[in-house]
């Protein structure tokens, strides 16, 4: 098996990856992800696994540049369900390239994160998998979540505070807004 690994960061890469390992399978990791902004967040989670693929001997496909644009273009018609085009985007691109580069089989670090929502990664990654030709290996990571954020902690990798696009840090935020009736209060 010659497995395609889509990594969205290292903190998520590092349990998938060892899971893997300790299954027999080396993966190759492929970075694609035009979803991530700004710039200086972009650049911070590509250096991050740029470093942590190195020190641990993985190969690595860097692919694509900073995307604002083109992401920007795919989900602007519905921006409320915009992780669904973000899946499909980042699918697509990986079972391409795998199906090029001789790839058999590819999967994505997003199974790892509680936060995805893990039955429509499923079914953008079954799609992608049709249109190219290419299987799609499927593993629940969730399980190791938690472990791989210490891990990353330990190793002092750059942890991001929010899914990557713009539109998931703006919901960051309005998370953390108190409401202004409760602001008046304290």
């Amino acid at each position: 098996m010659r497995l395609l690994l889509h990594i969205c960061c290292g903190p998520c890469s590092i349990m998938c990856i060892k899971t893997l390992r300790d299954e027999g399978i080396e993966p190759h990791g492929f970075w694609f992800n035009p979803n991530i902004h700004p710039f200086t967040e972009y650049r911070s989670r590509k250096n991050a696994l740029t470093q942590y693929a190195k020190s641990i001997d993985l190969a690595l496909t860097l692919q694509g540049e900073y995307g604002l644009r083109p992401f920007i273009g795919e989900v602007a018609d519905d921006i409320d369900n915009r992780c669904v085009k973000c899946y499909d985007m980042r699918m697509m691109e990986t079972a391409r390239y795998a199906a090029e580069n001789g790839f058999t089989h590819f999967t994505s670090t997003l199974f790892v994160s509680p936060y995805q929502n893990h039955e429509q990664l499923i079914l953008s990654a079954e799609h992608a998998a049709n249109a190219y030709g290419v299987a799609f290996l499927y593993r629940d990571f969730r399980p190791y979540f938690k472990e791989g954020q210490e891990k990353a902690r330990e190793l002092e990798l750059y942890m991001q505070k929010y899914c990557g696009c713009i539109f998931s840090e703006e919901d960051r935020y309005k998370k953390k807004k108190k409401p202004a009736k409760q602001q008046l209060k304290e």
